[in-house]
């Protein structure tokens, strides 16, 4: 492995040409930029995660850390994969196995000034339905209640939003949340609802995160075009562009709201400032791998896509470009990188995933 450099903040961070391992990949997701930094100095009281153990709460909690380091940041979760919370541990953050599920349980969590909210369920709820309504609804009720004297940033999806023609610059905040075909996307308008309510009734400030698709070399629209392409599997267009954004961007944009929680709980659309193309995406990753790319179908005239300049406004755009992001995933997928096997399923349009 060759030496690098470890950058104090994703700012002045020399883009890696590729990364090596997952250790590496972590190390500079969890980068925080200045702005980060900055803003949670202002930030009075300690930091919970719940759901940390997730995708994208492990590096949240370390970026947190590195960002703020005299404060406690407690990660809270079920930790049912092994070796998880030993590894946040070795960054400082503190955890506690938590089933949020139990009204008990959630009652004994410390309370502290500040909590992220990214716990919940979207895949696997066949014939358990009611489980993924009551992590999506009963669990918010629960911890909105506990967490009443708190800021709530709360993350969401933009799966509660209609399907849009992309070419008119996607929905905005102002559009009420749809109840569409599928379970997951009518459950997370009632986590939503409940986060809303809780902040009505007990004055608690709050933002809800309509957050687009997360991008890392190990899960993500990007990995799955990429190794379509590698492949030779064709490639669905007819939904036929998608937002996206570098998780490591995502989590900084997370933290910074915590200073802009209002009251009662707002909707704000996290993401990148353009919409891409699925058809672009894999013509690039083509000339990545020097390969043709197989197509099938067309693009339908809607997608699932969103505008985030009122994110742009208050947070300023992301940093890493998608050109960037493309030269990595490829490296990764061409060099046989570990990913999660947790399909985005961006191209799925029932609802039901």
């Amino acid at each position: 492995m060759t030496e690098r450099t470890v950058a104090s903040t994703l700012d002045t961070a020399e883009l890696p040409s590729h990364f090596e391992d997952a250790a590496h990949l972590e190390e500079f997701m969890s980068l925080p930029t200045q702005a980060t930094i900055d803003e949670l100095a202002t930030l009075d009281g300690d930091i919970v995660v719940l759901g940390v153990a997730g995708k994208m709460g492990i590096t949240l909690a370390r970026m947190i850390k590195r960002a703020a380091p005299t404060k406690r940041v407690i990660g809270v979760a079920r930790f049912s994969e092994e070796g998880s919370q030993e590894h946040l541990n070795s960054f400082g953050v503190e955890t506690i196995v938590c089933d949020l599920l139990d009204p008990d349980a959630v009652a004994a969590l410390p309370r502290v000034a500040n909590v992220i909210y990214m716990a919940g369920l979207k895949f696997d709820f066949r014939g358990r339905e009611g489980f993924l309504w009551a992590m999506n609804t009963y669990v918010p009720s629960l911890v909105a209640e506990h967490y009443r004297e708190s800021r709530i940033v709360a993350l969401s999806t933009i799966h509660v939003y209609p399907w849009s023609d992309s070419r008119r610059g996607g929905v905005t905040e102002d559009n009420l949340p749809l109840a569409r075909p599928g379970e997951y996307a009518n459950s997370v308008v009632g986590r939503e609802r409940m986060f809303q309510y809780f902040s009505e009734i007990n004055n608690t400030p709050g933002r809800l995160v309509r957050f687009v698709y997360a991008i890392d070399m190990r899960y993500g629209v990007f990995q799955e075009i990429a190794d379509w392409v590698y492949n030779g599997v064709p490639i669905p267009l007819e939904t036929g562009n998608v937002n996206v954004m570098w998780q490591g961007d995502a989590i900084n944009h997370f933290a910074r709201l915590l200073t802009r929680c209002e009251t009662p709980s707002t909707p704000i659309n996290i993401g990148g400032p353009e919409t891409v193309s699925v058809r672009y995406l894999a013509e690039a990753f083509g000339r990545e791998f020097n390969k043709e790319p197989i197509f099938e179908g067309s693009e339908s005239e809607s997608s699932l896509t969103v505008n985030c300049d009122r994110a742009a406004e208050e947070l300023g755009n992301p940093l890493i470009p998608i050109s960037v992001m493309v030269r990595w995933v490829a490296h990764w997928v061409r060099s046989g990188g570990d990913t999660y096997g947790k399909p985005s399923k961006f191209q799925v349009r029932t609802g039901v995933f």
